[in-house]
């Protein structure tokens, strides 16, 4: 009976909370998620949710405070079909119906006050990102800017003076562009084409930014193409079928460590980040997460066989890590049986 906490499979033990409480909004990650980390396994919500949220918590402030990152969920929930109950079949009543779906989710966040909104979505088994430039403005501004790559005394234009003051960009792992005619092309076949999906999504997200400034601010906007215009930005991108998650995280990560300050589209990226980098990320997240449950209050560890692990990493942590998980599974065993000792009581004749 699966009801019964003993007989639970042991991947549903959950290892950390994160944010840990008493901050609200923690992630729950579970030794089920920690297998989607292996080798060739496609990244689940709570992975994507987990790291983009130890992203945004461990930015500077000057960039955490400029972002918002919406959580995995909301582009599903956004976009799920009308049940059969939900009337009104305007674009009006469709629009304002799906936006009723996720009106809560910044309750507690004024969206155009940021200047970069991150949009993970998920179609067809694929992950790949939406990023929203500055949806609160009207028109280009110059502002003074310190990048990695400029010098403190130096302003560069934060728009390009043809754009628009709003840009909305898709970074796709398995998109890329040609470049003489600026058309979008997939290095995999598909069921829809790229172009097509990403124009849905980016209606979508027209809507949604039209709705939520109308209940912000008690006026109409118009977000349209011509006001939000739309972009695939050349980045580097995945040579197989299972790394898009990671891409997309790592398309983050970049972005708040040093974010984009020239905005002449389509952005070209395809520098941004090594492919090395990425075929890291599977073994940095796990290594975090379990990082993160060796600190949680109770767990006992010896302090120096962890230096002598680390004085021969990387290849030796790796065995530590698939050690601390298999002690994990032993100790919730122990448990398991302690909690339920009447398995180990004798039968009376």
């Amino acid at each position: 009976n699966l009801k019964q906490p003993h007989c639970a499979p042991f991947i549903f033990l959950r290892l950390i909370q994160f944010p840990p409480p008493p901050l609200k909004g923690g992630i729950t990650v579970t030794m089920e998620d920690l297998k989607c980390l292996d080798a060739g396994k496609y990244l689940n919500d709570v992975i994507i949710d987990f790291y983009l949220k130890y992203l945004i918590q461990n930015a500077s402030a000057a960039i955490s405070e400029r972002s918002h990152i919406f959580s995995s969920f909301f582009y599903k929930q956004l976009t799920r079909r009308d049940n059969a109950s939900e009337g009104g079949s305007s674009d009006s009543c469709q629009r304002q119906r799906r936006h009723q779906r996720v009106k809560t989710w910044t309750r507690h966040v004024d969206i155009f006050n940021k200047d970069f909104l991150f949009v993970p979505v998920n179609q067809e088994a694929h992950w790949y990102l939406v990023v929203i430039c500055f949806p609160g403005l009207d028109e280009p501004q110059l502002e003074d800017w310190v990048g990695a790559a400029q010098e403190p005394d130096e302003t560069k234009e934060c728009k390009s003076s043809n754009d628009p003051a709003e840009t909305l960009e898709s970074l796709d792992p398995s998109v890329s562009m040609d470049a003489e005619t600026g058309r979008a092309f997939r290095k995999s076949v598909w069921g829809y084409t790229a172009a097509i999906r990403h124009c849905l999504v980016f209606c979508f997200l027209y809507r949604y930014l039209q709705s939520e400034w109308e209940v912000r601010r008690g006026s109409s906007r118009d977000f349209g193409p011509d006001q939000l215009k739309s972009s695939h930005c050349q980045v580097p991108l995945q040579d197989n079928s299972s790394d898009c998650g990671l891409y997309l995280l790592q398309y983050v990560e970049c972005f708040l460590k040093d974010p984009v300050v020239h905005f002449d589209l389509p952005l070209q990226l395809r520098k941004w980040f090594s492919r090395q980098v990425v075929r890291q990320k599977r073994d940095e997240i796990r290594n975090l997460i379990l990082n993160l449950y060796r600190c949680l209050p109770g767990f006992e560890y010896d302090v120096r066989q962890r230096a002598i692990f680390r004085s021969h990493a990387p290849k030796l942590e790796r065995i530590e890590n698939a050690i601390l998980i298999l002690m994990i599974l032993i100790s919730q065993v122990k448990k398991s049986f302690q909690e339920n000792s009447y398995f180990l009581k004798p039968m009376c004749s």
